[in-house]
């Protein structure tokens, strides 16, 4: 079987908690993906046994990559290497995820049943969409952080970076370096774009927080009180900037017209949008999450 799915996980000095990841996927292959592992800047004694890339600048062991320039850089790689063609899907994986079973089957069952789904991400047990979607269902959805991201190949080469692509631009934007906000950036190019983004509950994963909140020595990146401001503060500078927006809920608000437009030029996906009621709770409680780091 020829791999369909390219899974890039980012390790960034954590080799235990990346190397148990990978060890989980690939006991779950049955040859639907290749695994590669983007080492974000890490320290020569901490890489990953299975890394792929490292990025292993001055300024990337210093400050490291962060996930929209990691998940760049593992594209761009592969961009260069001339494999990105031979995928129909990249699962981008943050390092701090904890899969509860399989995901490879239902997520690419998800994706070859959703022709319109541009990003599909599995729901996390303490996501309030886990009750709103039901048991094993897919919803389309306007805002969703982004831990674990399959993302559709034809999708990346319509929002990608063409003149000048790099790991700054190949696919998010690095300019904002912890990324608060770039992920629904993405969202937003999507449903421009006609490419939904859903949730499934087919696949349930956790998100190991103690390796940022206790492990920022060994990571050598800021305490978790102090990236958290970090990420907001960056964040928040950087939307003003691009779009002038002064708070996260102007920018979920614009996210939210063009999802609405979506449905309106593909009404046979209507049974796949969240009630109205949901969106407006996700719409006061999406400014108030604090996004992955």
């Amino acid at each position: 079987m020829k791999p369909r799915i390219a899974t890039i996980i980012l390790n960034r000095n954590m080799p235990e908690s990346t190397d148990a990841l990978v060890d989980f996927l690939q006991n779950c292959n049955n040859g639907e993906q290749d695994i590669y592992v983007v080492e974000s800047g890490s320290a020569r004694g901490r890489l990953s046994r299975y890394y792929s890339f490292w990025a292993n600048s001055e300024e990337a062991r210093r400050d490291g990559l962060r996930w929209p320039r990691g998940f760049n850089y593992g594209l761009f790689e592969l961009f260069k290497a001339g494999k990105f063609f031979d995928y129909d899907y990249f699962f981008l994986v943050c390092n701090d995820v904890v899969f509860l079973d399989n995901p490879i089957p239902p997520m690419l069952s998800e994706m070859d049943a959703h022709g319109k789904v541009g990003i599909l991400s599995p729901c996390a047990e303490n996501w309030q969409e886990q009750s709103m979607i039901g048991e094993a269902s897919t919803a389309y959805v306007w805002h969703i952080n982004h831990l674990a991201w399959m993302v559709r190949r034809s999708f990346i080469e319509t929002v990608k970076e063409t003149e000048n692509p790099g790991p700054l631009n190949f696919l998010y934007d690095g300019s904002n370096f912890r990324g608060y906000g770039v992920d629904l950036e993405l969202i937003i190019k999507g449903y421009v774009n006609d490419y939904a983004t859903a949730v499934t509950t087919k696949s349930m994963i956790r998100e190991n927080t103690d390796i940022l909140r206790c492990k920022a020595d060994l990571m050598q990146t800021d305490p978790f009180t102090i990236n958290q401001r970090r990420v907001f503060e960056e964040g928040r500078q950087w939307m003003r900037r691009k779009y002038g927006f002064t708070t996260r809920m102007h920018m979920n608000h614009y996210a939210s017209t063009f999802y609405d437009r979506f449905f309106r030029i593909n009404p046979e996906c209507q049974c796949y949008r969240l009630s109205s009621a949901t969106e407006r709770l996700l719409a006061t409680l999406a400014p108030l999450e604090a996004e992955p780091c």
